[in-house]
């Protein structure tokens, strides 16, 4: 499966992933309604935050609205969302996010639509075998990635 991957040390906190998933999902460049998210950590260093589709929110949402896609790719059924928010309580990486005037919160489905837009290549899609727990996929994806690897 391909997940949304990212080498911190490329990205120079330009915002555009942010601004296009924005723009993608809700027709406005508000950052707050981005399912990625940007933070300076240190001067010039910044810190990447997004789903890396681990699954573990699936088994905490009463309504099954959560459920793994053929692809592996975690989504909501809108549906059946109730916004209750137990997802975005549960998250590990507390990058599912609850979004003004909307019962549905929102979270990465690995697009690429940032990737695309990234002047650096700080993103990146990684294949990945199967689905991991999450401190799995984010020391094999957000730590080995440097010099080149590309996530593979």
């Amino acid at each position: 499966m391909k997940i949304l991957a990212v080498k911190p040390e490329l990205c120079n906190g330009c915002g555009a992933c942010e601004e296009i998933c924005a723009k993608t999902f809700f027709k406005v460049t508000d950052r707050d309604k981005s399912t990625i998210r940007v933070a300076q950590i240190a001067e010039g260093k910044y810190r990447v935050d997004f789903c890396n589709q681990c699954g573990e929110c699936i088994a905490v949402c009463p309504t099954q609205a959560l459920y793994r896609i053929k692809n592996g790719i975690v989504r909501i059924r809108e549906k059946d969302c109730v916004g209750c928010e137990a997802c975005i309580g549960f998250c590990p990486d507390l990058v599912m996010y609850a979004v003004p005037d909307d019962v549905v919160p929102i979270k990465c489905i690995a697009c690429g639509k940032c990737v695309d837009v990234c002047p650096t290549k700080a993103l990146f899609m990684a294949e990945v075998d199967v689905p991991a727990p999450v401190t799995e996929l984010t020391r094999s994806i957000r730590v080995k990635t440097g010099a080149g690897s590309h996530g593979n």
